[in-house]
Parts: structure tokens; sequence; C-alpha cells
């Protein structure tokens, strides 16, 4: 007896396009609303789209969003006040903000988890959790530093809101 997933809902569901092919991330609009919100209006604006992941670290996070590729950018949009829950956990295929030292400096950057990291817990807020395609985010290019001391890093082909996927 095959176990059926439960049915993902368009407007909380997003697609990260890898040149390896595609990722499913289901958003956590129950932890961090306003998050969630910044990142699908990022989205739908194209933001993301041709974005490096500047900063990959082999057994915890692959961490991308920085127009500028170097760890410092971020949009236009306003930092957002942290959203920490505790009823989130970081596990891997946990989406979470990068801020800076101020928790309430979220504004475009995100993580995506390899591996469980309980001190983030409480820290950082968690925006969505990867259903489908961790494989295929394992596979991202890893290195670590701003200015490009990634040499040819891995970017975000596509990211999508699952409701305007044709």
């Amino acid at each position: 007896m095959s176990e059926s997933k439960p049915a993902l809902d368009p407007e909380n569901t997003l697609y990260l396009d890898l040149k390896q092919g595609r990722v499913v991330i289901q958003l956590r609009p129950d932890l961090a609303p306003l998050h969630v919100e910044q990142i699908k209006t990022l989205v739908r604006r194209g933001f993301y789209d041709g974005t490096v992941f500047h900063r990959v670290i082999e057994g915890f996070m692959a961490q991308g969003g920085d127009p500028t590729g170097t760890g410092t950018g971020g949009s236009d949009m306003p930092n957002l006040r942290a959203e920490f829950s505790d009823k989130g956990r970081f596990v891997r295929g946990t989406c979470g903000m990068a801020r800076s030292q101020s928790p309430n400096s979220a504004n475009s950057q995100f993580f995506i988890m390899f591996e469980p990291a309980p001190h983030l817990n409480g820290q950082y807020t968690i925006w969505g959790q990867v259903v489908e395609g961790m494989e295929l985010v394992d596979q991202i290019k890893r290195g670590a530093g701003g200015s490009g001391s990634v040499s040819n890093p891995d970017k975000i082909e596509k990211f999508s809101v699952m409701a305007d996927a044709a």
C-alpha cells in the first residue's frame, strides 16, 4: 500500500529550478507570514533568477539570494523583523532567512540546510521546507566567501510560485 503525499497549496509552494533539475519548497506562512510574503514577492519579480549560491558549506547549508553574489547585498524591499518560532526546527531541507548580527535584518538572502543544525533553532526565521528534490540541493557546488571566491558558483535558473507556473 503506497502512501499518498498531501496535496501542496499552489500559492504556498515554490519551484526552485537548478541546472540539476527542479526542487519543490513548501512555504511555511504558519511560522513566518511576513517572510513568506516577501519571498513570494521577490520570486514573482524574478529577483532571484540568475543569482548564485555564494556560500555553500559541506554538511551545513547552501546560501543564496544576494544579487551581488558577495553575501552583502539584498533587495530594495525593507528588512524584516525576526519571526522566530519554537515550532520550527532546522533539519535537513529547512529553508531559513540569512541575516546580519541584528535579528531584524533579513531581506532576500536565504539558506537551505544540508544537515540538522539545532543551534539555529530560535535564532533564524524558518520560511519553508524542501519536499522534493533535496538530492538536487545536495549537488550544489561547494565554496564559501564573498567577492567571487567561489569559482563558477551554481545559480538559480528560475524561482517561481507553483500557482503562477504554466
